[in-house]
């Protein structure tokens, strides 16, 4: 498979996971879809990312939990359907569990819990995540261990207190077996996240505070994705931040930029449409790989 070949199996990936996502929430009857759409490419490239020295990060479906794997972090926790939605295609778990997703007893909650194969620690609100995923990069350093941890926050998080605190605490401490991805759709439920609070300039503040930080200007551009981690990946001495600019509800043109869609699911006829449309661009896809058998 050459390098476009495998950017186009990329991209097919992420509309699988896109239209998954979107069936979860569906069949949940609530969700949070703009704000999960958004998550999409930034998680493909890192589970199924890779460089000439193997993937971006080490796991492994059939031992979850081995000793040296890497950690993934999930601190916006409303995107669960898209991890959830990976760890399925991964093979952690049946399928048929994402078509009960939220429902009582179910595998799948709300927000990530550790019970879940994949799944390393338990998140769900706004800046929990990261703050348990500085302790366990922590931890890690103190052992020796050479595992990364890898987690994910969105922009609005940025108006918790714990999350300066951790961010600080992981730059004093130069915790370079860390990467923050930061997903920056600049929508939040209540507005514009730059209209209520005073994140930016994000990139800046992370240098500021010890962080080697990587701008990605187009986060569903997978050129500049997996360049990205492929740079993450290779820093041993600082934290490193990736802030991504993205568009809520990527993948679907009429709830992108939309904060109406953040945490709502799409009607049953706006889900045809958007799968049919999702489809179409598959089959595009699938056109494209075909022309460089």
């Amino acid at each position: 498979m050459n390098y476009q070949e495998y950017l186009t199996a990329l991209r097919r990936k992420a509309t699988e996971i896109r239209i998954n996502t979107l069936k979860a929430i569906s069949n949940a009857g609530s969700g949070h879809t703009g704000s999960s759409l958004s998550a999409v490419d930034i998680l493909v490239a890192l589970y199924y990312g890779e460089n000439h020295e193997g993937p971006f990060m080490n796991i492994d479906p059939v031992k979850p939990g081995w000793e040296d794997q890497d950690y993934f972090v999930l601190s916006k926790g409303q995107a669960a359907p898209v991890l959830y939605s990976i760890l399925v295609d991964l093979g952690y778990f049946d399928a048929d569990e994402l078509n009960f997703y939220k429902q009582m007893n179910s595998l799948l909650s709300v927000s990530p819990r550790s019970r879940i194969p994949g799944v390393a620690v338990s998140s769900g609100a706004p800046g929990q995540g990261l703050s348990s995923a500085v302790g366990l990069a922590l931890a890690l350093r103190m052992d020796r261990a050479r595992n990364k941890v890898f987690t994910l926050i969105g922009d609005a998080e940025f108006a918790t207190g714990d999350v300066w605190e951790s961010l600080l605490y992981a730059g004093h401490n130069k915790l370079g077996n860390m990467v923050v991805i930061v997903d920056r759709n600049t929508i939040q439920l209540d507005g514009i996240v730059r209209n209520l609070n005073i994140a930016d300039p994000i990139a800046e503040k992370f240098d500021a505070i010890g962080f080697r930080t990587i701008n990605v200007f187009a986060g569903h551009d997978y050129d500049q994705l997996l360049d990205a981690f492929e740079k993450a990946i290779s820093e041993t001495r600082l934290p490193v931040a990736i802030v991504c600019k993205t568009v809520k509800g990527k993948g679907v043109d009429f709830a992108e930029n939309k904060g109406f869609y953040h945490d709502t699911p799409l009607s049953e006829q706006e889900l045809e449409e958007a799968i049919r449309s999702l489809t179409r661009y598959q089959e595009s896809l699938s056109n494209i790989a075909g022309h460089y058998e």
